[in-house]
């Protein structure tokens, strides 16, 4: 028996669902769009209108890094690489990852298992430094990962998350 009624029944399902989450945070429900939903909840950032920004997503209206421009990526799988924009650097990468994974897998859930947050200059510099090619999928080493957590461990200082917001992350693990 063929399993496309079943496979067309999950599309639907998935379709609706979708569809509120696209409601909810105005934009097409794709995993860049709600981190930036997120983000902007969690974390105070005014994100700039679609298509009018460039290199950045938004900026911080509050804390120390009020001002401040940021760029915000969710890698639903901890593997290691982020998308770099040389032509228009943010002042800061707001990096969301998944779980760390070893095997290949056909499936990636849309879960918060880590927050980063990079120095976009201080990156750049490092991963010049090693001769890393810049772009989409850069890799950026296991030591840089660990100096720029906030979350769930707060390594890096330049952002604090209080327990208010530790406990809205905690909704996404």
């Amino acid at each position: 028996m063929s399993d496309l009624p079943w496979l067309a029944s999950l599309l639907k399902s998935r379709n609706t669902i979708d569809g509120k989450i696209a409601t909810l945070i105005g934009h097409a429900a794709q995993v860049g769009n709600v981190a930036e939903y997120i983000a902007a909840t969690i974390f105070h950032i005014e994100l700039d209108e679609s298509g009018k920004r460039r290199g950045y997503d938004g900026r911080f209206t509050s804390g120390p890094l009020a001002g401040q421009t940021v760029d915000v990526q969710w890698h639903p799988r901890r593997d290691g690489q982020m998308n770099i924009k040389v032509d228009a650097l943010p002042d800061y990468y707001l990096v969301f990852t998944g779980p760390e994974t070893t095997t290949p897998s056909f499936a990636n859930p849309w879960l918060i298992d880590s927050i980063f947050l990079f120095h976009a200059a201080e990156l750049l510099n490092a991963l010049r430094e090693r001769g890393v090619q810049l772009g989409s999928g850069t890799s950026v080493t296991g030591p840089l990962w660990e100096r720029a957590e906030i979350y769930p461990i707060p390594r890096n200082t330049r952002l604090r998350i209080s327990e208010e917001e530790r406990k809205l992350l905690i909704l996404f693990s």
